[in-house]
């Protein structure tokens, strides 16, 4: 008489537990699939340059720059360092290191050439990476540390009036070497660009920090591995400063 209106509860009760279990095995299969399709997703394949391998090349050109050749199918892209870059990069404005690279695509389609995506890799010190510097925030940094340059000068004159020649001329130095700085990166840095068969060429320069606290004096020989993804593929660089003891590029005179 009194268990009769119990069952309606009970089995509507049983029934919303039953399509809550229902809709957690949804959920749970969605999750797993994706899980499962992420892993059988395949990361872009890695072309190194090896010595002696074909498509790679290595040259010591008379400009003083050692370059490094890669080719990998459609594309060939070719590093260049200047033999003296490890001394140039200790008393350049900022500390940056600097590699010039030239792309040539070969393929039929299109190619993405991007400068905000590569890393050079300190393997000497701590297998550090540093990712490619943008050149605009560079040329604002460095304008940035003139202004405040110039800010400490007068503070500095206003205190040693008698060293105002001095002061200034530390200031005008370094003002200087700041504009040549920005106007080698306005027009010589790498930039993003697509080739594709009317424009199948770009090159460029690109900079890395070279100022960290793991990065201490410059090991003999330094140890580099550049690292540039592309749409399908990772093309990386590993070299040497010098690329062998003892070393030494004989520049041609201009």
């Amino acid at each position: 008489m009194y268990g009769a209106p119990m069952r309606e509860p009970a089995a509507r009760w049983w029934r919303y537990r039953y399509r809550a279990a229902g809709m957690l095995l949804v959920v749970l299969s969605f999750f797993t699939a994706s899980q499962v399709s992420g892993k059988k997703k395949t990361e872009p394949r890695v072309v190194r340059w090896v010595e002696g391998q074909s498509g790679c090349t290595f040259v010591r050109g008379d400009d003083g720059k050692y370059r490094w050749g890669l080719w990998s199918n459609d594309l060939g892209v070719t590093l260049a360092v200047d033999s003296q870059e490890l001394q140039e990069a200790r008393h350049r404005i900022g500390h940056v290191f600097g590699v010039e690279l030239t792309y040539r695509y070969r393929g039929g389609g299109s190619l993405e050439v991007r400068n905000d995506n590569l890393s050079l890799q300190f393997l000497s010190h701590h297998q550090i990476v540093h990712p490619s510097l943008d050149p605009n925030h560079l040329t604002g940094r460095l304008q940035s540390d003139a202004d405040e340059l110039s800010y400490q000068t007068e503070r500095e004159i206003r205190k040693h009036p008698e060293k105002r020649d001095e002061f200034e001329t530390k200031l005008q130095d370094f003002e200087k070497e700041t504009a040549e700085w920005q106007e080698f990166l306005s027009t010589h840095s790498l930039n993003p660009v697509k080739l594709d068969p009317a424009k199948p060429e770009t090159a460029g320069w690109v900079f890395f920090s070279a100022k960290d606290k793991w990065i201490g004096g410059w090991r003999n020989p330094e140890e580099f591995v550049l690292r540039i993804p592309l749409e399908d593929r990772v093309l990386e660089f590993p070299f040497k400063l010098p690329p062998s003891q003892g070393d030494l590029i004989l520049r041609k005179r201009q």
